[in-house]
């Protein structure tokens, strides 16, 4: 399993509709433990996630499906490899 920080950069006039259905999606994901942290930057221009994954490929398709995703809030989207080694949710290392 990989870490991935995913930044997005938003379409703000579809924002409110799909901010909801968008937060609901990222709980799911929370709770089976493949998001570790996600929210808006401060601005609210765009928000960041750090999910963990099996690979790239299967990285693609969580984010994919998120509402965000189908319902073209999404203007924009990074997404790059994480190694954390820092942090209370972080395994620790040998």
């Amino acid at each position: 399993m990989a870490w991935y920080l995913v930044e997005i950069r938003y379409v703000q006039e579809k924002l409110a509709d799909v901010r909801p259905r968008h937060r609901d999606y990222l709980k799911e994901h929370a709770a089976a433990g493949r998001v570790a942290v996600a929210g808006p930057l401060a601005d609210d221009s765009g928000g960041l996630t750090l999910w963990q994954a099996e690979d790239e490929a299967a990285l693609a398709k969580l984010i994919d499906n998120d509402p965000y995703a189908l319902e073209g809030v999404v203007a924009e989207r990074t997404v790059r490899e994480f190694k954390p080694v820092l942090g209370d949710w972080v395994p620790a290392r040998g």
